[in-house]
């Protein structure tokens, strides 16, 4: 990841596990990279992230991660960079219509690395909290883009 970045976590925090990319936001905005507001955007997304383009686009990133829980049949908590085009051509996430009008909005108005990386959930059951796996890797996660920024690999 390189320059200004945007991470933008997506999904719905009173269903389980897909509330995963919304709970990294909330821990990452309580650290040290909240000073870093000019290079960095931290957007909760929740279910509509089609609703966060013109913010994205005014920000212009050189790069953004986008996360969610997604479906690919793997263990929970397993996490997964995903390929654009495997986002745009099979659509796993919960979120899928809306993703792909993303990605897609995003490649004609800026010039930036767009990154999605996928959470295996375990569930996604009514006002359950993020199971064991996903919280692990959500820590996992946070740690790895801190210690990136730390180590001035994100800037």
């Amino acid at each position: 990841m390189r320059g200004k970045i945007a991470i933008v976590g997506i999904g719905n925090t009173i269903r389980g596990d897909d509330g995963a990319g919304p709970e990294l936001i909330e821990r990452l905005g309580k650290t040290q990279l909240t000073t870093h507001d000019k290079q960095l955007l931290l957007i909760d997304a929740g279910e509509v992230p089609e609703n966060y383009l013109s913010k994205i686009v005014e920000f212009n990133p050189e790069t953004i991660l986008l996360i969610d829980a997604v479906d690919f049949n793997e263990s929970p908590g397993k996490i997964k960079l995903v390929e654009q085009d495997e986002i745009i051509n099979t659509g796993f996430s919960t979120h899928n219509s809306s993703l792909v009008l993303v990605i897609n909005y995003l490649r004609n108005e800026i010039e930036a690395d767009i990154l999605f990386l996928g959470i295996q959930p375990k569930g996604t059951a009514l006002m359950a909290g993020l199971s064991e796996p996903v919280e692990a890797s959500v820590s996992e996660i946070e740690d790895a883009i801190l210690e990136c920024w730390n180590n001035g690999i994100m800037e």
